[in-house]
C-alpha cells in the first residue's frame, strides 16, 4: 500500500486516475472473494410482489394490478394457506408449497373485513381480529367460502384514528385467546377510554377481558415452546427503543398513554406508584411494583426501527440449528431477525441477532409450513420501509447448508458465554477478538430515546469448550437492565468462514447466581 502511494504520487494526473480505479477494482475483487467464503443458507422464493413508481407514503400511492396482497395475517387451515389482507379479504391459496406459480390457486374466501391484523385456526372456523372485533368465520356448507360472520369478542374503544390497530388472537400453552390493542395517536388519539394500549384475553361469555396494559404499538404476538407469549412493541412515546416482552397479566410495559383505563370500574387492578419520567430506565423499573423490563431490548437502528410479528421456530431442524428461538419481523428495515431467549430467577431475557433482510417490502407477518419452510407476508401500508416494493409474499427454504453465526448468548455469574454453530478455528480466537459495551436508556415520554450512560468494559479468562463451539469470558462491572453489545473480529470457523453477523445485543435483567 505504501508503495502504491509513492507511485500514486509520481504519476500525471490521468495515470493517478487509472492506478486509484485499478485499486478500487482489485479491492473490490478481494472483498467479494472473501464474501465467498460465506455460503448461503436460505433460498427465497416469490409467490406474490407488486412494486410502484411512488414510495407508499406518496399520498397519491395506489397498490398494482391483481390481487393486492398487503400480507396482514396467516394461518394453515384444511391444508391451504389464509391470509388476509388490509383491505379486508381473506384469501385460500391452494399448492403454495409449489415453486411453479401458476400452480398456486388463490381464492376469496371471506370480504368486507375492517383492517383485519391476524389469524387464528380454532377448529373448522377461522378466528380474525378486526379494528372493532374478533370475528368467527364460518364455512357451514364447505364450498370454499365463509358463510357466517359471528362476533367472538368485542369491548373495546373504536375511533376513526388511524393508529388505534387491533392484533390477535393469538393463542397461549393454557389455551387463552389474546388481543392486543394499539395506542391512537396525535390530538384525535381518542386513548382516554376503552382499553387503548392495553391487552387481554377473550372471555367465555365474548366480552374482552383486559390483562396488562402500556403497550404503544404491540403488533405482533407468538408463543415460546413453554406456551409463554410473547409481543413486540415499537418504538415512539414513552418507548426509546424496540422491545419485545412476555406477556402476562397484572403488569405494566411501560407506555403511560394507556393508564387512563385504569379509571374505568372494570379495571382489573391498579397501580399504586406511576413511574417518574426523565430517570435512567432501571430505576423507573425499581420505582413502581408493576412496571416489568423487556426481555429483549433491540436496538433501534442496529436491530431493526418498527418490530412487527413473533414466531417461534419449531421445526425440528428442518429451518436450521435455532429451534426454540424467537423470529421477529422488522417493519422499517425489511428484514427478519432472530431472538434467544433464557429465564434467570424466572425472568426472560436475552440477546438479539440480525437473521435474514433484503425483502421487498415492510416484513408484516410470519408463518411457518407443515415442511418447515417459512412463509412472509409483506406490506408497506402505513408506514414506509427500505424494501421497493409495495407488498408481497415470499417462501424461505433452509438449504441445509448451516450458517456460521453465534447461536446463543447466555449470561453467566461473571460474564458470558457464546455457542456457536459450528466449531472455532483455535487460531482466530485472540483477546483482541471481543469487545464489550454496555448501555441503557431514559425512561421519558418523548418519542423514542438515545442510548445512555455508554461504558465498555475489560474482557478476560477466555476459555472455549464443547470442542470449540462455545466461548466463555468474563466481564468487568456487570450492570443489571443495561444492553450489552457485543462486537466480534476475525473469527473464523475451522472450515475457514467467516462469522456472518459480528455483532449481538444481551438484555441484562438479572445477573445468574453462581
Amino acid at each position: 500500500m505504501r508503495n502504491l502511494n509513492r507511485r500514486l504520487l509520481n504519476q500525471p494526473k490521468k495515470a493517478k486516475v487509472r492506478l486509484q480505479l485499478a485499486l478500487v477494482i482489485s479491492m473490490t475483487l478481494v472483498t467479494q472473494a472473501e464474501e465467498t467464503k460465506i455460503p448461503r443458507s436460505y433460498e427465497r422464493f416469490e409467490i406474490l410482489a407488486a412494486g410502484g413508481e411512488k414510495d407508499s407514503r406518496d399520498s397519491s400511492w395506489k397498490p398494482g394490478e391483481g390481487i393486492p396482497m398487503e400480507v396482514s395475517g396467516m394461518e394453515w387451515i384444511g391444508g391451504k394457506l389464509a391470509v388476509c389482507i388490509r383491505k379486508g379479504e381473506i384469501w385460500m391459496l391452494k399448492n403454495p408449497l409449489s415453486t411453479d406459480r401458476n400452480k398456486i390457486n388463490f381464492k376469496l374466501f371471506a370480504s368486507g373485513l375492517h383492517e383485519p391484523l391476524g389469524l387464528l385456526k380454532d377448529g373448522k372456523d377461522l378466528l380474525v381480529a378486526q379494528r372493532g372485533e374478533v370475528t368467527r368465520l364460518r364455512d357451514s356448507n364447505n364450498n370454499g367460502e365463509a358463510d357466517a360472520y359471528l362476533t367472538e369478542c368485542d369491548g373495546w374503544n373504536v375511533s376513526g384514528n388511524y393508529h388505534a390497530y387491533a392484533y390477535g388472537p393469538a393463542r397461549d400453552g393454557n389455551g387463552n385467546l389474546w388481543v392486543s390493542l394499539n395506542l391512537g395517536m396525535g390530538k384525535l388519539a381518542n386513548n382516554h377510554i376503552g382499553w387503548r394500549g392495553w391487552a387481554g384475553t377473550i372471555g367465555k361469555d365474548g366480552s374482552f377481558q383486559p390483562k396488562a396494559l402500556g403497550m404503544r404499538s404491540p403488533s405482533g404476538m407468538g408463543a415460546n415452546l413453554k406456551g409463554d407469549l410473547f409481543f413486540s412493541d415499537q418504538q415512539g412515546t414513552w418507548i426509546p427503543a424496540t422491545p419485545i416482552y412476555h406477556l402476562r397479566p397484572g403488569v405494566f410495559y411501560g407506555n403511560q398513554e394507556s393508564l387512563a383505563s385504569l379509571k374505568s370500574p372494570e379495571a382489573p387492578f391498579e397501580m399504586k406508584v406511576i413511574p417518574k419520567p426523565n430517570q435512567d430506565y432501571g430505576e423507573a423499573l425499581t420505582s413502581s411494583e408493576r412496571f416489568v423490563p423487556p426481555a429483549v431490548w433491540l436496538p433501534y437502528n442496529k436491530m431493526g426501527r418498527s418490530a412487527t410479528d413473533v414466531q417461534v421456530i419449531d421445526q425440528d431442524g428442518k429451518f436450521g440449528p435455532f429451534d426454540g428461538q424467537l423470529l421477529i419481523g422488522e417493519f422499517t428495515n425489511s428484514a427478519v431477525n432472530r431472538v434467544f431467549l433464557e429465564e434467570v430467577d424466572g425472568q426472560y431475557q436475552g440477546a438479539c441477532f440480525p437473521f435474514l433482510n433484503h425483502f421487498p417490502a415492510a416484513v408484516l407477518r410470519l408463518q411457518f409450513a407443515p415442511d418447515g419452510s417459512l412463509f412472509v407476508g409483506m406490506s408497506n401500508r402505513g408506514w414506509s420501509s427500505l424494501g421497493n416494493r409495495s407488498y408481497g409474499l415470499q417462501r424461505i427454504t433452509f438449504n441445509q447448508k448451516t450458517p456460521f453465526v453465534i447461536k446463543e448468548m447466555k449470561a453467566q455469574p461473571d460474564g458470558f458465554e457464546l455457542v456457536f454453530t459450528e466449531p472455532l478455528h483455535p487460531d482466530s480466537l485472540t483477546p483482541e477478538s471481543l469487545k464489550v459495551s454496555s448501555f441503557t436508556y431514559q425512561y421519558s415520554s418523548r418519542y423514542g430515546g438515545d442510548e445512555i450512560n455508554p461504558a465498555r468494559h475489560k474482557i478476560s479468562g477466555i476459555k472455549t469448550s464443547m470442542g470449540g463451539r462455545s466461548v466463555r469470558f468474563k466481564v468487568e462491572n456487570l450492570r443489571t437492565n443495561y444492553v450489552f453489545e457485543l462486537t466480534t473480529q476475525g473469527l473464523r470457523s475451522k472450515l475457514g468462514q467467516r462469522l456472518k453477523h459480528p455483532q449481538a445485543w444481551y438484555t441484562l435483567n438479572r445477573i445468574p447466581s453462581d
